[in-house]
């Protein structure tokens, strides 16, 4: 019988994302800690730590912290994982676990918290690179799965709408009919970032469900119409993909930097939302198909987005409602591109298309982003509520333009907090605009939800 070395870490119970501020000269614990790489965003310097047991990196934990440039200000969040006691000698060599693959380039072991010791086996079969864990103790294959990032694709889509594109509030759904949307409406667009597995999976966007269900071409080519119920995959891929890279092309990499997983199977209610507790988001097809508006998956998406930067955020009214006004923007700042702003069809009109099965008076808007309302006349309804703080962003937006107000509201919603009331965030953003351009626009950013009647925090 081998001898069996086994060795336990006190680590944090489960995954921790506990933001904790400190001073900048107080050190990170080294101690299981392995430093991987120091980057900088537009305010702080980012420090990212692999966890490591026995020398072995764990798979899928963290530790980073935060400096903020002007302050010094430390934030930390904490990823680091309990993994329990770990038998470290592994019954089966690298040689063994590279028999498992066909064209193996390399074995490495780590730690699969909740799994045990694994070798990570990297190979290339002429499809791109995929990883496949191999159990150091059995020898069993525990996980394959691709690591191939680049391949492109097409697609048609509505960008935004039928009734933002065409400038037609008269369309209707007529059940999901090809003749009720004229071809102009659709658009032929790259669909990037997809691993060439022939489905709609991508570094940034994967749409989950029963594969036969799922689109599916070997060529990625994706051109169907709205009577085809894939059609509203590819629209949902191409608007969160899109997203993606225009968070990106702002200096920012690391907000859902993910494949966001989508589905739009299994709901047939006028509804959508984004869990989460799975971190998916779900359209439903009652009326028009949820997913055939990009704005309601730029709005949907919103929710991931803020979810992404602050875990848990929305527990306050204030929070959902906050949650809600930003989904709102982000569908309005991410259609502007294509959208014309127009008396038939303002831009401030969001999800004009969806809004159409359950709305008679136009133009067909789901909520404006332009409302007069204040906090004076709240319902304490986050959907109702939210349109205050949309309405303060659209004045953001309308001031500063789309991209320098998209960076103010992202860089700032990293220092919100999951709770946050509209005083406290709006006094975030307005010193997150002072950091990044001065005072005058800082000043701007304060009348803005000083007209809302946001308080100072």
């Amino acid at each position: 019988m081998r001898a069996r070395r086994l060795v336990a870490v006190a680590c944090t119970a489960g995954v921790a994302l506990s933001l904790l501020t400190i001073t900048a000269q107080a050190a990170a614990p080294k101690e299981g800690l392995r430093l991987l790489t120091v980057r900088d965003s537009l305010t702080a310097t980012h420090t990212w730590y692999e966890q490591t047991f026995d020398g072995k990196p764990v798979l899928g934990a963290y530790y980073v912290e935060h400096v903020d440039k002007s302050t010094g200000v430390k934030t930390v969040d904490d990823g680091r994982i309990a993994v329990g006691a770990v038998d470290v000698t592994p019954a089966v060599t690298a040689e063994d676990a590279k028999t498992k693959v066909s064209a193996p380039e390399g074995a490495n072991l780590k730690v699969l918290p909740g799994t045990g010791l694994v070798y990570e086996v990297i190979s290339d079969n002429g499809k791109g690179s995929e990883r496949t864990l191999v159990h150091a103790e059995s020898g069993a294959v525990v996980k394959t799965e691709s690591l191939v990032k680049h391949a492109n694709g097409t697609g048609k889509v509505f960008s935004p709408n039928p009734v933002s594109s065409q400038q037609n509030q008269d369309l209707k759904d007529a059940n999901d009919a090809d003749s009720a949307v004229p071809a102009a409406a659709y658009k032929t667009v790259t669909l990037s970032d997809l691993d060439g597995s022939g489905y709609l999976k991508g570094s940034y966007a994967t749409l989950t469900g029963a594969k036969s269900k799922l689109a599916y071409n070997k060529s990625n080519k994706f051109e169907y119409t709205r009577n085809n119920d894939l059609f509203e995959q590819v629209n949902a891929y191409w608007g969160v993909t899109e997203a993606q890279k225009y968070i990106q092309s702002l200096g920012f990499k690391n907000i859902n930097n993910e494949a966001q997983k989508i589905t739009t199977l299994g709901l047939t209610e006028d509804n959508s939302f984004y869990d989460p507790s799975k971190d998916q988001i779900t359209f439903g097809t009652g009326g028009v198909d949820d997913a055939e508006d990009v704005e309601v998956v730029w709005h949907e998406l919103g929710h991931a987005i803020q979810d992404a930067q602050v875990p848990g955020f929305g527990s306050s009214l204030d929070g959902g409602s906050i949650g809600e006004g930003f989904g709102d923007w982000w569908a309005l700042i991410m259609s502007s591109r294509d959208a014309q702003d127009t008396a038939k069809v303002p831009l401030a009109c969001i999800m004009d298309w969806d809004a159409t099965a359950y709305t008679t008076e136009t133009p067909h808007c789901l909520r404006r982003t332009d409302t007069s309302i204040t906090v004076s006349q709240r319902q304490n309804e986050v959907h109702f509520d939210g349109q205050i703080w949309s309405r303060a962003l659209w004045d953001i937006y309308t001031r500063f333009g789309r991209d320098k107000a998209a960076k103010i509201v992202l860089e700032a919603q990293f220092s919100y907090s999951p709770s946050t009331s509209f005083a406290q965030a709006a006094t975030v953003t307005v010193e997150t605009a002072r950091k990044l351009y001065g005072d005058t626009d800082a000043a701007f950013i304060r009348s803005a939800f000083d007209a809302r009647g946001i308080e100072k925090n």
